[in-house]
C-alpha cells in the first residue's frame, strides 16, 4: 500500500495533517533543519553533566525524591528506572491510530530542541511510525500531570526492548519490534528517559483522534437533522440569515446557512409552503442555535488541540543559549482537560437535540405520518424500539460529559498535588463518540424513513443523495425485521469521509 508521505516541521503542524496521520499509516520524517536545535540541545545538556550542578531529572531523583543526588556513573541507570518503574499503566490498549498520534506529537515536542534528547532517539521513533510497529499502551493509568507519565513510559520502553509492540494487529516483543523496524534497543542518555515520559502527547493524542471522530458526527448530524426538518414537513423560515445575522455568533451564521442550502429545492417542502403550522418544535428550528454553538465549541478546542499538539511540554526545559535548565510545570495538561471536558459536553447536546427529533418521527400526533415509520403499525413495531435505544445512549452521555477537569487527587507524596485528569476526560471523549454515532445512525435511518412515506414529493437533491448513500446499504422498512444491523451499518455510513464531505467543505476552515 502506497503511504502518504508527511513532512514533520516542529512546532507548524497543521490539524489537516495530524489528521490524515490520524486515520491510517503514513510514512514521516522530520525536517532536516530541525535536527540542528536537537544537537545544540543534546550538547547544552552535556555541558550541565560536566558541571556540578543539580538538574532536575538529570542527575537527581525524581518527584518527591528531587532533592536526591545521583552519581554520574549511574545516570544511564537512572533513566531506565525511571522508564520501568512508571510503567504502570492498567486497562485496553490505546488503538493503533491513537498510537501513531502518540508517537507523532512525541517527535513534535522532542524536536524543538528543548528537551535535551539525541537524535537517534528522534529517529527511533519515527522508524516506528515508519513501519507501523506500534508500543502496546494501556490507556489507563494517567493523571495528567507530571505529564502522561505511564502510557509515555509503556510507550518509550518499548525503545530500550522493554514491553510489546503490536504490527498489522499481532502482538511481538519489543526487541523482535524494534529489529522489524531496523533497530537495536536504545540506551538513554542523561535526560533521555524524562523528556520521554514527560509531557501531554497521550491525552492530546487521544482527545485528537476523538475530535476528529466528532468532526465527522457533527457534520452527519446537520445532514440528518436538515432530514428529519423536510420529513415532518417543518419549516425553513428559522435558518433564514437574517435572524443569525441579528444574534451574532459566527458558528450560529454558518451552520444556519447550511440548513438553509441542504433544504433549498424540496418538493416537500413546497407542498406545504402556504400551512397554517406557525412554529416547528425546538429540536427542529433551534437547530442553527445549538449546533452554531457547538461549531463553536469544536472551533475552540481545535484552537487549543493543535497549540497542544505542537507544545514542548517536558521539563525541566534546556536552554541552550544560556546554558539553563529551567524547571517548570508545562506538562500539566489542563489546557487539554478542558478542551476535551467542553468537547464532551457540547457532544452530548448534538445527542440529545438528535434523540428529541427522533422522538417526534415516532410519535404520529406530531408527524402525521404511520406510528413508528413503519406500515401496519401494530403488527409491526418499527422505530419502537431504535427510539429507545437513541434514549439510552443519550442518558448514558449525561454522565460521561461530567467534567474530568475539576476532579484532582494529589500524587507523589503531595509534591504533584494538583493534576489535571486530561487522558481520562479525553479517554471517556471516545464512548460519547460511539453513543452519538448512533444516535445519529438512529436518525439517519428514521428520517429517511420518513421521507420514503413523502413520495411521489422528493427531498432536496442534497438530502436525496445522502439517502441514497444509506440505501445501498440499508432497504426501507415495510416490515419489521432485525434492527441491529442496520444501526451498524449507518453508522459505518456515517463514518465514511464523503457521507459528509460537502458539509466540512460548506463551513469555514479552521484547520
Amino acid at each position: 500500500m502506497n503511504k502518504t508521505k508527511v513532512i514533520l516541521e516542529a512546532g507548524n503542524a497543521s490539524l489537516s495533517l495530524l489528521r490524515k496521520i490520524a486515520f491510517g499509516p503514513v510514512e514521516v520524517e522530520l525536517r532536516k533543519s530541525d535536527y540542528e536545535a536537537v544537537t545544540r540541545s543534546t550538547e547544552a545538556v552535556a555541558q550541565l553533566c560536566a558541571s556540578d550542578k543539580a538538574i532536575y531529572g538529570v542527575n537527581t531523583g525524581f518527584g518527591k525524591m528531587a532533592q536526591t543526588r545521583i552519581a554520574n556513573n549511574r545516570l544511564t541507570e537512572l533513566q531506565h528506572n525511571l522508564l520501568l518503574s512508571h510503567s504502570s499503566g492498567t486497562g485496553p490498549e490505546l488503538n493503533d491510530n491513537i498510537v501513531r498520534l502518540m508517537l507523532t506529537l512525541k517527535v513534535l515536542g522532542l524536536a524543538r530542541g528543548y528537551s535535551g534528547v539525541r537524535r537517534q532517539v528522534i529517529d527511533a521513533l519515527l522508524a516506528l511510525i515508519n513501519h507501523e510497529m506500534y508500543p502496546c499502551i494501556p490507556a489507563k493509568g494517567s493523571v495528567g500531570a507530571s505529564g502522561d507519565l505511564a502510557p509515555l513510559a509503556h510507550l518509550s520502553t518499548t525503545l530500550t526492548g522493554v514491553g510489546e509492540m503490536r504490527h498489522q494487529g499481532l502482538t511481538t516483543s519489543a526487541t523482535d519490534g524494534l529489529s522489524l523496524a531496523g533497530l537495536s534497543p536504545l540506551t538513554l542518555g542523561p535526560k533521555e528517559g524524562l523528556a520521554l515520559i514527560n509531557g501531554t502527547q497521550a491525552s492530546t493524542a487521544i482527545a485528537l483522534y476523538h475530535f476528529f471522530e466528532l468532526e465527522k458526527i457533527f457534520a452527519a448530524a446537520i445532514i440528518t437533522g436538515s432530514l428529519s426538518v423536510d420529513a415532518m414537513k417543518g419549516s425553513d423560515a428559522p435558518f433564514d440569515a437574517r435572524l443569525h445575522e441579528l444574534r451574532g455568533h459566527q458558528g450560529q451564521i454558518d451552520v444556519a446557512n447550511i440548513y438553509k442550502t441542504l433544504l433549498s429545492g424540496s418538493e416537500i417542502r413546497a407542498s406545504h409552503i402556504n400551512c397554517e403550522k406557525v412554529q416547528d418544535p425546538y429540536s427542529l428550528r433551534c437547530q442553527p442555535q445549538v449546533m452554531g454553538a457547538i461549531l463553536d465549541s469544536l472551533r475552540f478546542a481545535a484552537g487549543i488541540l493543535q497549540t497542544e499538539a505542537n507544545a514542548v511540554t517536558d521539563n525541566p526545559l534546556i536552554f541552550d543559549d544560556t546554558g539553563e535548565a529551567i524547571s517548570g510545570g508545562n506538562f500539566h495538561a489542563e489546557p487539554v482537560a478542558i478542551a476535551a471536558d467542553l468537547l464532551a459536553i457540547a457532544a452530548a447536546e448534538i445527542g440529545a437535540i438528535t434523540e428529541r427529533r427522533i422522538a417526534n418521527l415516532v410519535d404520529p400526533a406530531l408527524s402525521l405520518l404511520p406510528a413508528f415509520l413503519v406500515d401496519e403499525p401494530g403488527l409491526n413495531s418499527g422505530f419502537m424500539a431504535a427510539q429507545v435505544t437513541a434514549t439510552a445512549l443519550a442518558s448514558e452521555n449525561k454522565t460521561l460529559a461530567h467534567p474530568a477537569s475539576v476532579d484532582s487527587l494529589p500524587t507523589s507524596a503531595n509534591q504533584e498535588d494538583h493534576v489535571s485528569m486530561a487522558t481520562f476526560a479525553a479517554r471517556k471523549l471516545g464512548d460519547i463518540a460511539d453513543n452519538i454515532a448512533g444516535i445519529v445512525a438512529i436518525e439517519l435511518l428514521a428520517s429517511a424513513q420518513a421521507i420514503d412515506f413523502h413520495r411521489p414529493w422528493k427531498t432536496s437533491k442534497s438530502l436525496q443523495s445522502a439517502v441514497k448513500k444509506l440505501r445501498k446499504s440499508v432497504p426501507g422498512y415495510s416490515r419489521d425485521r432485525y434492527f441491529s444491523p442496520d444501526i451498524e451499518a449507518a453508522k459505518q455510513i456515517i463514518a465514511s469521509r464523503d457521507f459528509s464531505e460537502n458539509i466540512v467543505e460548506m463551513m469555514p476552515s479552521y484547520a
